[in-house]
């Protein structure tokens, strides 16, 4: 049985790493520049996979070398590509600036991506038989809500990581088990800035929430319940890219296997430190055995 689906992109990373950020308007020089496999979708389902998971993806590359890459990159760490379809032109590219702190800025292009509108021949089965299903916003946002629908319909976990942040539609929220923001997304869905108060504006609208806080680790809310911190686990980042993606990832994965929160979140932590020691999405993600060392 498939116990984790991810229903997300798939993008071409297009990575230049400099000193610092250009400004608007500004040119800046660059001292290396990486394609390295990336997207949400497939950053989750990378990770997971390599968490331990056993991880099918459903989305789209383009019928171009980049989705030759993709699908190599994900079948390599363990991923079933079995429902990754194959659309005309280009597949998603995301432009990412890495700067010296390890801070990211990205520009996503949907290419294939933006062809999956809808849950295609033999995904709502694949939904059917999993444990959890990993969503996130790079894809129209038809096909997040029919994906959650699906799961709903046949008690499936339902996991939204919110980004790119904007505003969700109430039936989509109410198909959302566990929504997963970081604190810069929680603000924009909530317009509250402090992360504690955004949690209990949320939990309004789904009855679980985890806000990813970066240094400052992670906090869980839920129903009834007194929020939950859970610190960070402390290393020098050298890129942040998919950091994010690496803790949902580990997390589901945790949660799964039937840990309790605090220790998934704390384990997702680790996986997320070790993430950012290493440069680049899909490249520096962890494996299991790395993860339970830490």
């Amino acid at each position: 049985m498939t116990a984790i689906v991810v229903l997300g992109s798939t993008n071409m990373d297009l990575v230049a790493y400099t000193a610092r950020a250009p400004k608007l308007g500004e040119t800046v020089t660059g001292r290396e520049f990486r394609t390295i496999p990336g997207g949400k979708g497939a950053n989750q389902a990378v990770a997971a996979a390599r968490a331990g998971g056993d991880v099918a993806m459903i989305g789209a590359v383009g019928a171009d070398g980049f989705g030759e890459e993709l699908r190599h990159t994900l079948t390599a760490s363990g991923v079933d590509i079995d429902l990754l379809r194959t659309a005309e032109g280009p597949s998603g590219t995301a432009h990412i600036v890495v700067d010296d702190e390890g801070h990211n800025a990205i520009v996503v292009v949907p290419g294939a991506n933006g062809t999956v509108t809808c849950l295609g021949l033999g995904d709502e089965t694949l939904i059917e038989t999993a444990d959890a299903l990993l969503l996130q916003l790079e894809l129209p946002l038809s096909a997040v809500l029919s994906g959650a629908e699906a799961a709903r319909r046949h008690s499936v976990r339902t996991v939204l990581t919110p980004s790119p942040a904007q505003p969700l539609p109430p039936e989509l929220l109410g198909v959302i088990d566990l929504l997963v923001p970081n604190e810069h997304e929680a603000a924009t869905l909530t317009g509250i800035a402090d992360p504690h108060a955004a949690a209990e504006a949320l939990l309004r609208q789904v009855p679980e929430v985890v806000i990813t806080l970066g240094a400052a680790g992670s906090l869980y809310a839920t129903r009834g319940a007194r929020p939950v911190a859970v610190p960070a686990t402390r290393v020098d980042a050298v890129d942040t890219t998919g950091a994010g993606d690496t803790y949902v990832g580990a997390l589901v994965v945790a949660l799964c296997e039937g840990r309790p929160m605090p220790r998934a979140m704390a384990w997702a932590s680790a996986a997320a430190a070790l993430c950012v020691q290493r440069h680049g999405a899909s490249t520096s993600m962890p494996y299991r055995t790395e993860i339970e060392a830490r």
